[in-house]
């Protein structure tokens, strides 16, 4: 094979995250985006190492599996996946995905290890308790888009208003808020040329409570283009008209929400990513309340919280029982990458102290928060790297759980975090690949996995959490 041909072919199975093996006759080629049985068109774009990868050109028939969907995005915005199959068919592609990896690291294990399966949502659709829509067009110079980028594009932007990973409230907003701002004839952020207006809506909606929080991200540039000046009433008078628009959808009961904050946030940065350089007030607060498992938890603009709620609790339900009884009532327990401390509060009730460590400070101080409002007074919450923060902890863990981003552990905190010889780590993953590397380390530590489970917290999307029980050998 050689780059630039074009083959028809039927795909075979799906890697993970999106990676589809399709047989040309002449070799394999991996598809991004495509889904098992169906019979593509693609064009070969790279040949290395006797390993093709390929572009999808055409999708000629579809797969026996597909039933479907039901949103007119699907495909061409870059969210979801699977929506076209049934949900058991899915949840069926990605266990098989997850314990192919994890043969693939624990080959080299003599001891038998228990593959659970995999553990479903409990709520498959308008799931999402959290969503980062961008703004822009969706071809060269069209009308103002807010959604998500397009499948296979840094630029391009849909929109999503009949999305169903989100609710209505949701869709509404995005609605309201779009038309807006195209109505006030408002730029967006142009990457290229690093002028706009316009760059990111951030909505955040609390599962158990209904609670909505809303932050509109903008450049600190004029709003206005100047064939649009005159009508232009300053960014004030604009920033209250986008605050009344979203009130009034409350007032008039189109919601089923109510609004905890509308939050306006500068963001200067040439990356496109939601960062604050600034953050101010337009409506209520900064924060909105969720619940899970009995536990209240204070959720800022940018805490780190699971998204969906619903498996959040299938999720940290599974870890509990993973972690077990420490042992000892005194028994200290770290929680690495906490996040807003849900599972070091989760584990107070068993523990003598839980220690929690987490980069993002904002989320070091709502984790401080939730557990003082959950009477928790055994829970310490440190900020800063993991790799740093743990030379400077005195008390020795007798249990360690882990829930790092999806990148996994930096490669130098590993052989901290083994160097503690515990007799058990929790190790919960949101990427496998990162997981199925970093086992590697372990078992050369003196580790073995006892047991592993999936845990469906992204339906329809290529994405899957994973958790992994490890033990010391004696």
């Amino acid at each position: 094979m050689k780059k630039g041909q074009v083959y028809e072919a039927t795909v075979q199975r799906i890697d993970f995250p999106n990676k589809g093996i399709a047989d040309t006759g002449e070799g394999i080629v991996t598809v991004k985006n495509s889904l098992p049985g169906q019979k593509i068109r693609l064009s070969v774009n790279k040949v290395r190492k006797g390993k093709a990868e390929g572009r999808l050109l055409e999708v000629l028939e579809k797969s026996p599996l597909e039933t479907g969907h039901p949103c007119s995005r699907f495909g061409v915005c870059g969210g979801c996946l699977y929506l076209s199959l049934p949900y058991e068919e899915q949840l069926r592609i990605k266990e098989a995905q997850v314990k192919k990896l994890l043969e693939g690291a624990l080959a080299q294990q003599t001891q038998p290890w228990v593959w659970e399966g995999i553990k479903g949502s409990p709520v498959a659709y308008e799931y999402r308790n959290k969503m980062e829509f961008s703004f822009g067009d969706e071809v060269k110079d069209g009308p103002l888009s807010l959604g998500m980028h397009r499948r296979d594009s840094h630029y391009d932007v849909v929109n999503v208003e009949d999305c169903r990973i989100v609710d209505g409230d949701y869709r509404l907003i995005l609605k309201t808020v779009r038309e807006y701002f195209a109505e006030k004839g408002v730029r967006y952020y142009h990457r290229m040329r690093h002028e706009g207006y316009l760059r990111h809506l951030l909505v955040r909606k609390a599962s158990r409570t209904r609670e909505l929080l809303v932050a509109l991200v903008t450049t600190s540039q004029e709003p206005f283009t100047e064939d649009t000046r005159e009508a232009a009433e300053g960014e004030a008078k604009l920033l209250e008209g986008f605050r009344e628009a979203l009130l009034l959808a409350e007032r008039d009961g189109k919601l089923k929400g109510k609004f905890a904050g509308i939050l306006h946030i500068v963001n200067d940065s040439q990356a496109d990513v939601v960062q604050s350089d600034r953050s101010d007030v337009l409506y209520g607060r900064e924060y909105f309340y969720e619940e899970l498992l009995g536990l209240r938890f204070k959720i800022s603009t940018f805490s780190f919280f699971q998204t969906n709620s619903h498996s959040a609790e299938v999720l940290y339900e599974t870890a509990r029982q993973y972690v077990g009884d420490p042992g000892r009532e005194d028994a200290v327990v770290y929680d690495l990458y906490s996040g807003t401390g849900t599972i070091a509060q989760l584990m107070a009730a068993v523990a003598g102290k839980v220690i929690g460590v987490e980069i993002v400070e904002e989320a070091v101080e709502a984790a401080r928060e939730n557990a003082a409002e959950n009477g928790l007074a055994n829970c310490e919450f440190l900020a800063g790297d993991v790799l740093k923060v743990l030379d400077g902890i005195k008390e020795k863990p007798d249990l360690i759980i882990l829930d790092p981003p999806r990148d996994g552990i930096h490669p130098k905190a590993l052989p901290k975090i083994i160097g503690y010889g515990v007799e058990r780590i929790v190790y919960i993953s949101c990427k496998p690949t990162s997981l199925a590397r970093d086992l590697e380390a372990f078992l050369a530590g003196g580790y073995v996995v006892e047991k592993a489970v999936a845990v469906d917290q992204f339906p329809w999307t290529a994405n899957v959490e994973t958790i992994c029980c490890l033990s010391r050998i004696k």
